[in-house]
């Protein structure tokens, strides 16, 4: 289903929920990309298709049949996952191979910064689910989200150059001061990238 807005509406409230072509659209790109056995709309068997559900936030469960019966990564953000709840979704011992994990998306705010902005007991959470010292972050969330069992990790540029929150890129619910972020000149290193491209091989992502 989706969310249909008026035309010229000047919010989005008056919109209603409609339903979406579902199975449809999924076996029309299958076809656009040249995947499945060409069968068509008849055909039952799961799809191979490169994309990524963004499964965040509150899920239906017809949503979430549709992305399993779909064989789509969903995903997984681990500045999610310290709720206190031990099977938090967004904790790597609960991902599943067909996900993709981030540290955190373009609207959190970078590791460094969440994390300072965290209570103690919070912090203390964090510390001892990744088992880490003082100073560490970035680096152990990054470690942890290499280690998982996940397709596929993101690590965005603010936490590989490990920048607080003056590195944000972009605060929902907020007009202004977003996007304006780049990438600072002579950043990306040799060492860095022998540090990520060994991080790659030690945890088979090459």
């Amino acid at each position: 289903s989706y969310w249909s807005v008026p035309k010229g509406a000047r919010t989005a409230v008056d919109g209603t929920w409609q339903r979406g072509p579902g199975l449809g659209l999924f076996r029309a790109i299958e076809r656009s990309l040249g995947a499945g056995d060409g069968v068509g709309a008849d055909w039952s068997g799961p799809l191979s298709l490169p994309l990524v559900a963004e499964d965040l936030g509150v899920i239906t469960p017809d949503v979430e049949a549709l992305r399993v019966d779909f064989g789509l990564a969903g995903m997984r953000v681990m500045q999610f996952g310290f709720d206190g709840a031990g099977d938090n979704l967004h904790l790597p011992h609960m991902y599943e191979q067909a996900s993709v994990v981030y540290t955190g998306t373009h609207d959190n705010d970078t590791t460094v910064g969440w994390y300072t902005s965290l209570d103690a007991e919070t912090q203390r959470r964090v510390d001892y689910f990744l088992r880490a010292a003082p100073g560490q972050m970035p680096d152990a969330m990054i470690h942890a989200v290499m280690a998982s069992v996940a397709q596929l990790a993101v690590v965005p540029m603010q936490d590989v150059l490990c920048l607080g929150s003056e590195a944000r890129l972009n605060t929902p619910g907020t007009a202004i001061g977003n996007w304006s972020w780049r990438l600072p000149g002579h950043s990306l290193t040799a060492e860095l990238a022998q540090r990520f491209a060994l991080l790659n091989r030690v945890f088979g992502r090459v």
